[in-house]
C-alpha cells in the first residue's frame, strides 16, 4: 500500500519542493517501508510505500520505467490489481517479465495502451496519479468501488493531491475551515453515509475523486470523468441449478484467491454467518496450497455481558464460528473480547484516523482492534465479506414471495411458503400476514417509500438546518449539491430504498457508501499495515451476481439460496443451512460503556452549554435524551435512536471543537 502526495503547477512555475515535502511530512503518522519523491518541472510526486504483494517488495515510486516501455510517464499508485493475467495477455507482456512486474508498472502499460480509458480495464483496489510529461497532463483514477481514497485541492496556481487529507491541510492556502453544507448533511442524514455530494469532504477547498471516476488536470483546469459500470453485459442463463452453483464457486473462489496475494500472512474477519465463513473457507483452501495458515479474528462480547437479544439473534456467535473453523481446517482462530475498550474510549482515535466525524461507533472498537492485531502478527491482507449481503449471499425471500403473490403464482408460492416456514419455524398465517403487507402496502395503511427521517434521533439544530436548507436538498433527490459528475451512479438516498431489488443496485453503486467504506479501509490499512480486501465486491463477482436470475437466490424455502447450495463442500450445515439465528455485532456496546457513562454524561452537559457548537447541534434534543436515558442505561437500548443520538453528538462535538 502507498500514501500518495503530489503537486502540479499550471501557472508556468516549477513545483515547489517545500510544499511537496510539507505534504510528505504530514503523512509521517502512517507507517511506511519506503519513502521517495520525484520533481520534474511543474510536477512533484511523492509516495510512502508499505510493500504488500510479492512483486512490490523493493518497489520505488514515483516511477515510470516499466522496462523502458512507458516513456515519459511517472506514477504514484496505491493499488493491488486482481486481473493481472488478463492484462498481461491483452498488453502482450513478455512471459519472462510477468512474475516480477509490479501493479504500478502494469497500470502505466495500460495507460500507454488505452489512455484515459485505462481504468475501465482494471479490476482491483486502486487510486493512482500519472504525470504525462509529453501531454503536460496529470491523470488519475479511483476504482469502481472506491476501495482507496484520493483527495485533491486546487488553488495558488496548482493542483495538489493526496491519499489522506492531512497533506492538503498542511498547505498554506487550504486552512482547516469546515464545509458547513457537508456538516449539515452529515447530521441530517440518518443513514451511515455522509453527504449527497460525492466529491465533498468536511473541509472547504478539499475535494475527493468519487469512486468510478478519473480526474484529468491540464491547462489549469481539472475535470472529473465517470467510467465503467457494475452492470453485467447480459443476464446469465445456464441449463441447471448445478451449473449456477459451479459458476458461483468458480467466480467467487477466484476472487478470494486473487486477494490472498501477499508475501506476508493472510488474515480474515470471521463471524458465524455465510459471507465471512465462505470467504474464510475458500481462502483457507487456497492458502493450504502455499503452505500458509489463515489467521481468523472474531469479535465476541465482553465478559459479564448478558445477551438481551431476541431468540432469533445472537450477540455471541462462537458456536457457529467454531463449527466453521472445525469444518474448514487450516484456520488459526482468535476470539477477541476487547475488555476495557468501548466505542466511547475510541472516539478521539477514530477522529484522528478518519480526519472526520463518523457514525458507525457500535462496531468501531473491534474494527480498529482487529486491524491492529492482524498487523502486529504480520498480516499483509485482511479479508472481509462486507458486501456479501448484496452479492453472493443476496436473496430476500419474503420480498420474492410477495412478488409471486402479486403475480398469482399460487402453486409455487404455496410450496415455497410451506418449506420456508419449516426452515424458519414460522407459522403459515403469520407468513401470509407479512406477505400481504409487503405485496400491498397501501391496503396495510403504510407506504414503502418517501418516509421522513427519524426526527427524534436527528442531531442538527433546527436553525442550522433552515439556514443550510438541508432537508429541502435531501428531499430533492440523489444529486443533492451535485458536483460529482456521477454518470448515473447513486450518490446516496434514493426513492428506491424500500424496494429490495432496486436497493441492491443502489447500495452496490452508491458513491456515498463508497466514500465511507474506502476512507475507513484506506486509513486503517495505512495506520496498521494490513490491507482490507473484500472478495464479495470483486467486480467480476458483482456482475455475475447481478446477472443471475432471482429464482436462484430464493428457492426450496431458503433465502440466500445460491451461496448455501454452492458452499455445500465448504461450510458446515449448521452454518450453511442456518436460517433461524442471525448474529448481532455491537449488541454489547452499552455494557462496555457503562463504567464510563458518568463521564459521558458530564461531557454531554458541557456540550449543551458550549457556544462553539450551540448553533450546530440540537442541544435541547440532546439534553432531553440524556435525561431520559439516565445514569444507568439499559443494555437492550443499544440500537435505540436516542442512544445513537448521544454517542453521535459526542463524536461531532469533539470534531467541531478541534476547528472552533
Amino acid at each position: 500500500m502507498s500514501a500518495l502526495a503530489g503537486i502540479v503547477r499550471f501557472d508556468g512555475l516549477e513545483a515547489s519542493a517545500a510544499d511537496g515535502e510539507a505534504m510528505m511530512d504530514a503523512m509521517n503518522g502512517y507507517v511506511a517501508d519506503d519513502a521517495r519523491t520525484w520533481r520534474g518541472g511543474p510536477a512533484f510526486l511523492g509516495c510512502r510505500i508499505r510493500w504488500i504483494t510479492p512483486e512490490s517488495v523493493g518497489e520505488r515510486m514515483p516511477d515510470g520505467d516499466a522496462g523502458g516501455m512507458t516513456g515519459g510517464l511517472r506514477i504514484a499508485a496505491d493499488a493491488i490489481l486482481d486481473n493481472r493475467g488478463e492484462l498481461f495477455d491483452r498488453l502482450e507482456v513478455p512471459a519472462g517479465r510477468r512474475s516480477a512486474m509490479t501493479d504500478s508498472e502494469l497500470i502505466l502499460l495500460a495507460y500507454r495502451r488505452w489512455g484515459r480509458l485505462a481504468p475501465s480495464h482494471l479490476i482491483g483496489d486502486f487510486a493512482f496519479m500519472i504525470w504525462d510529461a509529453d501531454r503536460r497532463e496529470l491523470f488519475g483514477a479511483r476504482d469502481l468501488f472506491g476501495s482507496r481514497s484520493l483527495y485533491y485541492h486546487i488553488g495558488a496556481g496548482r493542483l495538489a493531491f493526496a491519499t489522506t487529507m492531512a497533506p492538503l491541510l498542511a498547505l498554506p492556502d487550504t486552512g482547516r475551515r469546515l464545509d458547513e453544507a457537508w456538516l449539515a448533511e452529515f447530521m441530517a442524514i440518518p443513514e451511515m453515509f455522509e453527504s449527497t455530494d460525492a466529491g465533498a469532504t468536511p473541509y472547504l477547498g478539499v475535494r475527493q475523486v468519487p469512486a468510478g471516476h478519473a480526474i484529468v488536470f491540464a491547462d489549469g483546469r481539472a475535470r472529473l470523468e465517470a467510467y465503467g459500470t457494475i452492470e453485467p453485459a447480459e443476464p446469465l442463463r445456464l441449463k441447471s441449478d448445478g451449473e449456477y452453483e459451479e459458476a458461483m464457486r468458480d467466480v467467487f473462489g477466484e476472487a478470494v484467491r486473487c486477494r490472498t496475494r501477499t508475501h506476508r500472512e493472510v488474515a480474515a474477519t470471521l463471524s458465524g454467518g455465510l459471507d465471512s465463513g465462505a470467504v474464510a473457507g475458500f481462502a483457507a483452501q487456497a492458502l493450504r496450497q502455499e503452505g500458509k495458515t489463515l489467521q481468523a479474528y472474531s469479535s465476541v462480547p465482553a465478559s459479564g455481558f448478558a445477551d438481551w437479544t431476541p431468540g432469533h439473534a445472537a450477540a455471541d456467535e462462537r458456536p457457529f464460528i467454531a463449527a466453521t473453523v472445525r469444518h474448514v481446517g487450516n484456520i488459526e482462530e482468535s476470539y477477541m473480547d476487547f475488555d476495557g475498550i468501548s466505542p466511547f474510549t475510541e472516539v478521539d482515535a477514530w477522529i484522528d484516523l478518519l480526519e472526520s466525524p463518523y457514525k458507525f461507533f457500535e462496531n468501531s472498537y473491534w474494527l480498529k482492534g482487529i486491524h491492529e492485531r492482524a498487523g502486529e502478527r504480520g498480516a499483509g491482507i485482511l479479508l472481509t465479506g462486507a458486501r456479501g449481503n448484496f452479492t453472493v449471499s443476496w436473496g430476500p425471500a419474503l420480498d420474492y414471495y410477495a412478488q409471486l403473490l402479486k403475480r398469482m403464482k399460487w402453486m409455487r408460492l404455496s410450496r415455497e411458503l410451506r418449506m420456508f416456514g419449516a426452515n424458519k419455524g414460522i407459522g403459515r398465517r403469520r407468513l401470509l400476514q407479512a406477505l400481504g403487507k409487503l405485496a400491498y402496502p397501501a391496503l396495510a395503511g403504510r407506504s414503502r417509500g418517501g418516509e421522513e427521517p427519524d426526527l427524534p434521533a436527528m442531531l442538527i439544530h433546527p436553525d442550522f438546518a433552515a439556514r443550510m436548507d438541508v432537508f429541502a436538498r435531501l428531499r430533492g433527490g440523489q444529486g443533492g449539491r451535485g458536483g460529482s459528475g456521477a454518470g448515473g451512479r447513486s450518490q446516496g438516498r434514493g426513492g428506491s430504498a424500500a424496494d429490495p431489488f432496486a436497493l441492491r443496485r443502489d447500495k452496490l453503486s452508491s458513491l456515498a457508501a463508497a466514500n465511507k467504506n474506502g476512507a475507513t479501509a484506506t486509513k486503517l490499512s495505512l495506520r496498521y499495515g494490513v490491507w482490507e480486501r473484500d472478495p464479495t465486491s470483486d467486480l467480476r463477482v458483482v456482475r455475475f451476481c447481478l446477472a443471475v436470475p432471482v429464482e436462484q437466490y430464493v428457492r426450496d424455502g431458503m433465502d440466500r439460496a445460491l451461496i448455501r447450495r454452492a458452499t455445500k463442500a465448504v461450510l458446515p450445515d449448521e452454518v450453511r443451512l442456518n436460517q433461524r439465528v442471525r448474529g448481532v455485532q455491537g449488541a454489547d456496546w452499552i455494557h462496555r460503556s457503562a463504567p464510563m457513562w458518568p463521564r459521558l454524561l458530564d461531557e454531554l452537559r458541557r456540550l449543551c452549554s458550549d457556544s462553539a457548537v450551540a448553533g450546530y447541534l440540537h442541544v435541547d434534543r440532546i439534553r432531553a435524551a440524556a435525561e431520559g436515558i439516565g445514569r444507568e442505561p439499559r443494555p437492550e437500548l443499544a440500537f435505540h435512536p436516542e442512544m445513537r443520538l448521544l454517542l453521535r453528538s459526542v463524536i461531532l462535538y469533539r470534531f467541531i471543537k478541534r476547528h472552533a
